[in-house]
Protein backbone atom coordinates (compact mmCIF):
# COMPACT_ATOMS: atom_id res chain seq x y z
CA UNK A 1 0.00 0.00 0.00
CA UNK A 2 0.85 3.79 -0.36
CA UNK A 3 2.76 5.22 2.02
CA UNK A 4 0.95 8.51 1.21
CA UNK A 5 -2.73 7.11 1.71
CA UNK A 6 -2.23 5.86 4.75
CA UNK A 7 -0.91 9.58 6.54
CA UNK A 8 -4.55 10.10 6.07
CA UNK A 9 -6.77 7.07 6.45
CA UNK A 10 -4.85 5.30 9.59
CA UNK A 11 -4.87 8.62 11.98
CA UNK A 12 -9.22 8.90 11.33
CA UNK A 13 -9.13 4.99 11.81
CA UNK A 14 -7.26 4.69 14.65
CA UNK A 15 -9.18 7.51 16.55
CA UNK A 16 -12.55 6.25 16.37
CA UNK A 17 -11.40 2.65 17.37
CA UNK A 18 -9.14 3.54 20.06
CA UNK A 19 -12.06 5.04 21.87
CA UNK A 20 -13.42 2.07 22.49
CA UNK A 21 -10.02 -0.07 23.08
CA UNK A 22 -7.27 -0.01 25.29
CA UNK A 23 -5.02 -2.99 23.71
CA UNK A 24 -6.05 -3.73 20.69
CA UNK A 25 -3.96 -6.55 18.89
CA UNK A 26 -3.12 -6.68 15.29
CA UNK A 27 -2.03 -9.86 13.23
CA UNK A 28 -0.75 -8.75 10.50
CA UNK A 29 1.86 -10.12 7.91
CA UNK A 30 1.81 -8.56 4.58
CA UNK A 31 -0.33 -5.43 6.02
CA UNK A 32 2.38 -4.30 8.95
CA UNK A 33 2.37 -1.17 7.18
CA UNK A 34 -0.78 -0.42 7.96
CA UNK A 35 -0.87 -1.72 11.17
CA UNK A 36 2.28 0.25 12.44
CA UNK A 37 0.69 3.52 11.13
CA UNK A 38 -2.11 2.87 13.83
CA UNK A 39 -0.18 1.44 16.66
CA UNK A 40 1.20 3.39 19.70
CA UNK A 41 3.74 0.50 20.53
CA UNK A 42 4.70 -2.49 18.50
CA UNK A 43 5.24 -6.24 19.91
CA UNK A 44 7.72 -8.49 17.77
CA UNK A 45 6.91 -11.81 17.49
CA UNK A 46 9.96 -13.78 16.08
CA UNK A 47 11.29 -17.56 15.85
CA UNK A 48 13.68 -18.41 17.78
CA UNK A 49 16.34 -19.00 14.38
CA UNK A 50 18.99 -17.59 12.51
CA UNK A 51 17.22 -16.84 9.61
CA UNK A 52 14.31 -15.11 11.61
CA UNK A 53 17.20 -12.66 12.85
CA UNK A 54 17.74 -11.49 9.44
CA UNK A 55 14.08 -10.82 8.78
CA UNK A 56 14.19 -8.43 12.11
CA UNK A 57 16.03 -6.73 10.50
CA UNK A 58 13.93 -6.24 7.42
CA UNK A 59 10.91 -5.09 9.81
CA UNK A 60 13.09 -3.20 11.82
CA UNK A 61 14.18 -1.08 8.48
CA UNK A 62 10.30 -1.04 7.96
CA UNK A 63 9.26 0.30 11.41
CA UNK A 64 11.94 3.17 11.09
CA UNK A 65 10.24 4.47 7.69
CA UNK A 66 6.90 4.05 9.33
CA UNK A 67 7.75 6.19 12.03
CA UNK A 68 9.48 8.92 9.37
CA UNK A 69 6.81 9.14 6.85
CA UNK A 70 3.52 8.12 9.02
CA UNK A 71 3.61 7.76 12.63
CA UNK A 72 6.62 9.23 14.80
CA UNK A 73 5.49 8.16 17.93
CA UNK A 74 5.43 4.37 16.77
CA UNK A 75 7.58 2.61 19.94
CA UNK A 76 9.16 -1.20 19.58
CA UNK A 77 7.13 -2.60 22.84
CA UNK A 78 9.96 -5.46 22.70
CA UNK A 79 10.65 -8.73 21.61
CA UNK A 80 8.49 -11.96 21.90
CA UNK A 81 10.71 -15.36 21.15
CA UNK A 82 8.46 -17.91 19.96
CA UNK A 83 8.92 -21.24 18.87
CA UNK A 84 11.97 -21.35 21.32
CA UNK A 85 13.49 -25.15 22.69
CA UNK A 86 14.56 -24.46 26.27
CA UNK A 87 17.84 -25.96 25.37
CA UNK A 88 19.05 -23.03 23.48
CA UNK A 89 19.19 -19.72 24.20
CA UNK A 90 18.45 -16.79 21.56
CA UNK A 91 17.55 -14.42 24.04
CA UNK A 92 21.56 -12.81 24.08
CA UNK A 93 21.01 -13.04 19.86
CA UNK A 94 17.93 -10.62 20.12
CA UNK A 95 17.93 -8.72 23.07
CA UNK A 96 21.35 -6.09 22.88
CA UNK A 97 19.50 -3.18 21.63
CA UNK A 98 15.75 -4.31 21.88
CA UNK A 99 14.11 -5.56 24.83
CA UNK A 100 13.08 -9.43 24.85
CA UNK A 101 10.47 -10.08 26.82
CA UNK A 102 10.30 -12.51 29.58
CA UNK A 103 8.64 -15.15 28.82
CA UNK A 104 9.03 -16.73 25.97
CA UNK A 105 6.42 -18.79 23.21
CA UNK A 106 7.80 -22.72 23.58
CA UNK A 107 7.87 -24.58 20.56
CA UNK A 108 4.17 -27.00 20.89
CA UNK A 109 3.34 -29.65 18.31
CA UNK A 110 -0.14 -29.01 19.63
CA UNK A 111 0.16 -25.12 18.67
CA UNK A 112 1.45 -26.27 15.05
CA UNK A 113 -1.46 -27.96 14.73
CA UNK A 114 -3.98 -25.01 14.95
CA UNK A 115 -2.40 -22.94 12.13
CA UNK A 116 -3.93 -23.79 9.67
CA UNK A 117 -7.22 -24.73 11.32
CA UNK A 118 -7.27 -20.45 12.11
CA UNK A 119 -8.63 -22.09 15.84
CA UNK A 120 -7.36 -20.55 19.43
CA UNK A 121 -4.83 -22.13 21.13
CA UNK A 122 -7.07 -21.83 24.32
CA UNK A 123 -9.75 -23.17 22.56
CA UNK A 124 -7.35 -26.27 21.25
CA UNK A 125 -5.15 -26.92 24.20
CA UNK A 126 -6.16 -24.59 27.18
CA UNK A 127 -3.82 -26.14 29.57
CA UNK A 128 -1.13 -26.59 27.50
CA UNK A 129 2.49 -25.12 27.74
CA UNK A 130 1.34 -22.59 24.93
CA UNK A 131 -1.49 -21.08 26.13
CA UNK A 132 0.28 -20.91 29.78
CA UNK A 133 3.34 -19.14 28.13
CA UNK A 134 0.46 -16.55 26.15
CA UNK A 135 -1.46 -15.87 29.76
CA UNK A 136 1.97 -15.15 31.34
CA UNK A 137 3.09 -12.74 28.23
CA UNK A 138 -0.64 -10.92 28.98
CA UNK A 139 0.52 -10.04 32.37
CA UNK A 140 4.09 -9.08 31.88
CA UNK A 141 2.53 -6.44 29.18
CA UNK A 142 0.01 -5.58 31.09
CA UNK A 143 2.23 -4.90 34.15
CA UNK A 144 4.32 -2.86 31.67
CA UNK A 145 1.09 -0.46 30.42
CA UNK A 146 0.58 -0.18 33.90
CA UNK A 147 4.32 1.03 35.30
CA UNK A 148 4.01 3.62 32.04
CA UNK A 149 0.80 4.98 33.12
CA UNK A 150 2.24 5.80 36.28
CA UNK A 151 5.62 7.11 35.18
CA UNK A 152 2.99 9.21 32.93
CA UNK A 153 0.77 10.11 35.76
CA UNK A 154 4.28 11.03 37.90
CA UNK A 155 5.74 12.84 35.39
CA UNK A 156 2.11 15.15 34.82
CA UNK A 157 2.42 16.27 38.53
Amino acid sequence: PSLGMLTVVAPLLWLAVRTICEFIIISCGDTAINALAAADTTLIPVQAQYLSAKGLEQLLQTIQKVRRQINPKLKIEGILLTMTDSRTNYRQVYGSKIRVFEQPIPHSVRAAEISAGGRSIFAHDPKGKVAAAYQSLTREVLADAEKQRKLGAERSR
